[in-house]
């Protein structure tokens, strides 16, 4: 090995140090030159990001709801629940989603440790104080902890559902009637005692089968997925059949969609990329199967999700929903994570 010095930008470099640099990104070759490669803030383009899409969707529906799942660090600048609180970013968003507070961040129907719901909670309570809904989805079936998770999260004065299915397939059968159910209209988020979470209607014969069971429950609001089965996306018509609790009052119907990772399922997907991925996508989740991680911060990626009349977005805003959750906002930890080896 060449234990030299290297001269890059008017400064000599080790040839040791060069090759750590170009082994990390730091530094790249184009033809005879090396230039540096900027560094990247994750966390500020998973905001900026999130930013984009708030802007272009309320470009159209001043009222459309934003809430982000996970991810909740991007609420500070330091990612501390002490630190200053992002403006643009909370302005930008009307809510934010919470997994596992309570039940099921080491598997489902079990508590979550202490050390970690009170790290949740640190900036929960961040978000709350800043004028934020906070929705938590809990992972329990056993009927004690069911009750335990809407009187938990209620006495916060959180939004919550407990999922007795992580695959979130399912209407619950306990409790018989949702958290605080009632026949009122609930027209902002901030007024709704309980959600349903339900974006994979795989156990349901058909799309009529599963609107169906949507519209006999009286959830507050609906998170559902764009899509029954990967078919045709919900029309119009049927999200505002959704709109309308069992009972008579209206509610809010909101869409899920990823944008941390690129699904292989989805309409936008196309199967070259397996061999021949574009620039912006990267390795498969391991844990979901047909699941990409991205590099979200790439503009033909954000073009796939925001933008124009052919984007994952528009798609949502021409179906009516009443907002959207996206999820994998964290997904700046598992880049954070990559470049630190």
């Amino acid at each position: 090995m060449n234990m030299g010095k290297i001269l890059i930008s008017g400064e000599y470099i080790s040839a040791v140090l060069l090759m750590i640099l170009f082994s990390s990104g730091v530094l790249r070759a184009s033809g005879d030159q090396i230039t540096e490669v900027p560094s990247i803030d994750y966390r500020t383009e998973m905001r900026s990001f999130v930013q984009k899409i708030s802007s272009y969707a309320r470009s159209q529906n001043s009222r459309f709801l934003i809430i982000p799942q996970n991810g909740e660090e991007l609420l500070t600048a330091d990612g501390m629940p002490t630190g200053a609180v992002i403006s643009e970013y909370v302005h930008a968003i009307d809510g934010i989603g919470r997994e596992d507070l309570m039940f099921g961040y080491e598997g489902d129907d079990r508590a979550t440790p202490a050390e970690e719901e009170a790290y949740m909670q640190s900036f929960l309570s961040v978000a709350h104080k800043n004028g934020l809904s906070v929705l938590v989805t809990d992972y329990c079936s056993t009927t004690a902890f069911v009750d335990k998770s809407y009187a938990g999260n209620a006495a916060r004065g959180y939004i919550s559902f407990a999922a007795d299915s992580r695959a979130l397939d399912t209407v619950p059968q306990y409790p018989e009637q949702p958290y605080k159910a009632h026949s009122e209209d609930v027209k902002l988020l901030n007024n709704a005692h309980n959600f349903l979470y339900i974006i994979n209607p795989q156990r349901f014969e058909s799309r009529q089968q599963f609107i169906a069971a949507i519209q006999r429950t009286d959830f507050d609001v609906v998170f559902v997925d764009l899509f029954f089965n990967d078919e045709m996306p919900l029309t119009a018509e049927e999200v505002a059949s959704l709109k309308r609790k069992h009972n008579g009052g209206e509610r809010i119907v909101v869409c899920y969609m990823s944008i941390g990772e690129a699904e292989t399922y989805r309409y936008y997907w196309r199967p070259e990329w397996i061999d021949n991925p574009p620039a912006w996508l990267d390795e498969e989740n391991p844990h979901w199967e047909g699941n990409y991680k991205v590099r979200y911060w790439q503009t033909e990626w954000q073009k796939v999700i925001v933008g124009d009349a052919s984007s994952y977005l528009q798609k949502i805003l021409d179906a009516q929903f009443d907002g959207v959750y996206l999820d994998i906002i964290d997904a700046f930890w598992y880049y954070e994570n990559k470049n630190q080896h």
